[in-house]
């Protein structure tokens, strides 16, 4: 009997603590030895001091998700993973959303019966609280929360989904006493809504006034609030897409007074800024999401926050709409209020190739940082470390080999999703995986898709209490 299914020899392997190199020995799906000169393999891919990185976890994508306003979710479960796995993500975290009227526990059998079969790489999921009805709050969320359903998100903005602050402390007060992960949508829903009648009604309709009606002011107001209640009930949050300065320092001021706020941010506040929202005709409206990329100065800010300790993760907040389709961006029209166009960009094939090349290769983080804001940190607060997240002696063998120096320049027609756009077409990046394994199978070859739906197997997650601790508190930092 051999004693590895697959040897992957001479890597220069990457985790969030260092990077050594070593030969990497896979059994039955795990990680079972790191040494150097492994032999008795049935399969050997020597990949000549490549970086190999332990496969993405991008703990913040819509797929297959239901709505409210009539649009249709573009990818579903198996074009999702399909397209998560060619860009080297090998866990995905999307949401259960409860409607308001239903239970939750509805919601989360609707979204099992979504994907059950049709993923290609493993998958957890967040849920959405909308309805905190004191059925939810005293009987559903804690039964899900127990049962491997740990973390769940709460919005502070849009009519479908929004908390009142007395909801929200209802529900952060279930995660104080069942140890859940809260994430929030932080932006003062009052003030959007006044701001947006008043471009209404002056006409401006176009896709760059979305920008308008949401500055820095409403992100910053609400980040606050939301820190304020959870220090009121002493529990973690994690701010979910912060996009702004002014959102930023509110996390850093209540991270050196020791608060547990973690912060989440996205790709479209690296790359994109507010004047891709202003680009001719109904254009812009590829790049409508809450909340909006913002200057080049704020956007220099974000960057900052991957070093300075304030993102503990990086997501790609994958919204999948279709810009030509009448269930996608154009659900009401060319000439339609930016109100009513859609939400949220597609990227969760593109977030780490990105990273890697704008981050890693032009300097701006190191190899393990990138590991720790697209895959450690997050496996870590939602409960999947060291199963998923890490390179180590019993982790799932959920693995990335890079082409290290490959230049690609992104385009839509090399993607895998389902939607008929990026917002980052165009954008050259240096580095791109060449081979992807989930669970000791290659799903990414060369970097063409062999992975089947199917593979993919749903996760539940432990609770905060049990969760691995981050590599480095957040009080460890001094923010600039």
């Amino acid at each position: 009997m051999t004693k590895f299914d697959l040897i992957i020899k001479g890597g220069r392997v990457a985790t969030a603590a260092d990077v050594f190199h070593c030969d990497i020995g896979i059994k039955d799906g795990r990680i079972t030895a790191l040494a150097d000169n492994l032999d008795g393999a049935d399969e050997v891919i020597d990949v000549a001091g490549a970086t190999i990185t332990p496969g993405g976890v991008d703990a913040h994508c819509h797929l297959d998700q239901p709505s409210m306003d009539g649009s249709v979710c573009a990818d579903d479960f198996t074009s999702g993973t399909r397209s998560a796995a060619a860009g080297g993500t090998t866990t995905v975290i999307p949401f259960a959303l409860q409607m308001r009227g239903l239970s939750l526990k509805e919601a989360v059998d609707d979204y099992h019966k979504r994907s059950d079969g049709k993923a290609l790489v493993d998958y957890a999921f967040h849920l959405i609280v909308t309805d905190a009805t004191p059925q939810v709050c005293g009987q559903e969320l804690p039964a899900l929360l127990q049962d491997g359903y740990s973390s769940f998100k709460i919005y502070m903005t849009y009519d479908d989904l929004k908390l009142d602050d007395g909801q929200i402390l209802d529900v952060l007060a279930v995660a104080r006493r069942h140890q859940g992960m809260v994430m929030i949508h932080a932006e003062n829903s009052e003030c959007i809504t006044w701001l947006t009648d008043k471009l209404e009604q002056a006409g401006k309709l176009a896709p760059k006034y979305h920008a308008t009606s949401r500055p820095g002011p409403v992100e910053r107001e609400a980040t606050h609030r939301a820190i304020t209640l959870a220090e009121l009930i002493d529990v973690p949050i994690l701010i979910v897409h912060v996009s702004s300065e002014q959102a930023v320092q509110e996390i850093q001021r209540a991270q050196r007074r020791g608060l547990k706020i973690y912060g989440e941010t996205c790709p479209q506040y690296l790359f994109l800024t507010e004047d891709d929202l202003d680009k001719p005709g109904f254009e812009g409206a590829k790049c409508i999401c809450s909340p909006p990329p913002r200057d080049k100065e704020n956007q220099q800010v974000i960057w900052d926050g991957l070093t300075n300790g304030t993102f503990q993760v990086v997501s790609s907040d994958h919204a999948p709409s279709r810009y030509n389709d009448p269930q996608g961006k154009m659900l009401q029209g060319t000439e339609a209020s930016f109100r009513i166009v859609p939400n949220g960009i597609p990227g969760i094939e593109t977030r780490l190739p990105l990273l890697f090349s704008e981050g890693v290769g032009k300097g701006r983080i190191d190899l393990q940082t990138f590991v720790a804001l697209t895959a450690s940190n997050a496996a870590k607060i939602y409960g999947l470390y060291p199963r998923k997240g890490t390179i180590a002696v019993g982790a799932d063998a959920d693995i990335v080999i890079w082409d290290d120096h490959r230049k690609v320049t992104i385009t839509n027609d090399i993607l895998h999703h389902n939607v008929d756009y990026t917002p980052y077409e165009g954008i050259e990046v240096t580095g791109w995986p060449r081979t992807v394994l989930s669970r000791g199978q290659v799903v990414v070859e060369d970097g063409e898709v062999k992975g089947k739906a199917g593979h993919g197997q749903f996760l539940p997650c432990d609770p905060p209490e049990k969760a691995a601790p981050l590599g480095r508190s957040v009080t460890d930092f001094q923010p600039a």
